[in-house]
């Protein structure tokens, strides 16, 4: 199969979240499994100018309402993928993929319909004809929209679209001009076209145009069919496309989340001699935040973007309560106030605490490695790729019961990898943390730590996956409404 790959980031270019993470792995293992793969990002500041350096250029033109924007095509080859760039200085030479300062850009309708439009222009001008677009989250959602036009090229005629929802509480709404600004078709405005709440919806174009749909694990598949709270408004349009609506649980990129090769790590190990390796990057935490415990003091580790979304808050006051039994190191920026208040957290408990408040790549690694219990309370959590890479790591996670933590954490006597709570609930996570903590002080703490390090989070499950998504969308009629 033909599969052209969109995605607003993807690793190694370019990368704000799980997103990057998926596109760039998922990409990887679908050609490895004998099939033609493009993927098409945005060629963002911040990307490395070796990847320009060897590409070749293809111009290319835009329409958006009543003007036309060009851009060039940046194109190479990358391990076993072909990729596009789309460069345009005017909408992607910024310091941020999506804002700055906690602030979205203003014009991130233009910038990301421009983009949508440049996936179909990349795919034309290297005669790829795609059988599967598979397109991820609300930058890309146009994409589903302009092969329903009236006016779509007959270029597409065969190809679907699949659209992968990394998080629905981020839809890309925006006011009602923006449909004439974009140059979309003013007959896809409309409730049951890209009309949410009188505003055009990049995510809603998605759900509703794409052929078939999926999400980052099954129980969030679910979730967001069964309440507002977690559906954000869509769940009814969720429940009415159940049938075409599927969860596969992301999977991890095993050559860059291994602790036997990792660089970041001054010791590396595997299952086999995990010890070793977990006490030398513990001890490294330790210098490195001035934390003066015993050495075997359990050290919580926490690597997150710092939003209410993912708990945070909840947990400062979990974590009050078992402070003087623990160390704690948590590194995230994110929310102002969430930061000031772990930077608040670390001056009032030096000896225990160490916040580093920027982002830190190496830095994240050996907080999974030389953490003992890593904690994500997310109030709801798609996929989270933080808790497979703990356990990998040899860290036990302590997690609240939704999404994809739920679809990877068990407590249950059949298979114990770690521990649970209740989402949003303070006096539950406390719970959980005192469990977690009593087991730490057991023989048998080496079983849960196996238990994670064995098991498998690789792509090729899931992968497999989306192989077969692909040939339902390829087979099917979902019943999308063209106008």
């Amino acid at each position: 199969m033909k599969i052209l790959m969109a995605a607003s980031e993807a690793v190694p270019f370019s990368k704000t979240g799980g997103l990057a993470d998926v596109a760039g792995a998922l990409s990887q293992k679908i050609a490895e499994l004998g099939n033609e793969v493009l993927l098409v990002s945005p060629k963002y500041q911040s990307i490395s100018s070796q990847y320009a350096e060897k590409a070749r250029k293809i111009s290319i033109s835009v329409s958006l309402g009543s003007s036309i924007f060009n851009g060039q095509l940046y194109i190479f080859e990358h391990k076993n993928i072909t990729v596009a760039l789309v460069d345009s200085p005017e909408f992607f030479n910024r310091p941020g993929l999506y804002g700055e300062a906690g602030k979205d850009y203003k014009d991130n309708d233009l910038r990301f319909a421009f983009f949508a439009k440049s996936v179909l222009e990349a795919s034309k001008a290297l005669k790829f004809k795609p059988d599967i677009i598979h397109t991820h989250d609300w930058q890309t959602g146009l994409i589903c929209a302009c092969l329903k036009s009236p006016r779509t090229d007959e270029f597409f005629g065969d190809t679907k679209t699949l659209f992968t929802i990394h998080n629905l509480a981020y839809q890309g709404n925006f006011p009602p001009e923006s449909v004439q600004k974009c140059g979309v078709d003013p007959l896809l405005f409309n409730p049951e076209g890209l009309e949410f709440y009188r505003q055009m919806s990049f995510m809603k174009s998605g759900l509703v145009f794409s052929d078939l749909l999926n999400t980052v694990s099954p129980t969030y598949a679910q979730e967001i069919q069964a309440s507002s709270e977690r559906g954000f408004g869509f769940e009814g349009l969720l429940s009415y496309r159940s049938r075409e609506l599927h969860g596969i649980l992301n999977g991890l990129d095993t050559e860059i989340w291994d602790p036997q090769k990792d660089a970041a790590l001054g010791k590396r190990y595997s299952s086999k001699n995990y010890p070793e390796g977990k006490a030398a990057a513990k001890k490294e935490i330790f210098l490195k935040g001035n934390l003066s415990v015993p050495p075997k003091t359990p050290l919580i580790g926490i690597v997150s973007r710092l939003d209410r979304q993912k708990g945070l808050d909840i947990a400062l006051e979990a974590l009050k309560g078992h402070i003087e039994d623990i160390a704690l190191a948590v590194i995230g920026t994110g929310d102002p106030a969430l930061e000031q208040a772990f930077l608040d957290f670390a001056k009032q408990f030096p000896r225990r605490v160490y916040f580093h408040p920027r982002f830190d790549e190496a830095f994240a690694h050996q907080i999974y490695a030389g953490s003992d219990i890593f904690l994500m309370p997310s109030r709801f959590e798609p996929c989270g790729l933080g808790q497979m890479i703990a356990m990998r790591y040899g860290s036990v996670p302590v997690v609240s019961r939704t999404g994809g933590l739920a679809d990877t954490v068990f407590e249950s006597s059949g298979e114990k990898n770690g521990f649970l709570s209740e989402p949003g609930d303070v006096q539950d996570l406390k719970a959980a943390l005192s469990r977690a903590l009593k087991a730490y002080a057991l023989p048998s703490w080496k079983e849960l730590v196996l238990s994670g390090m064995n098991k498998d989070f690789s792509w090729e499950k899931s992968a497999k996956d989306y192989l077969k998504l692909y040939r339902l969308a390829q087979n099917s009629n979902a019943g999308v409404k063209t106008f």
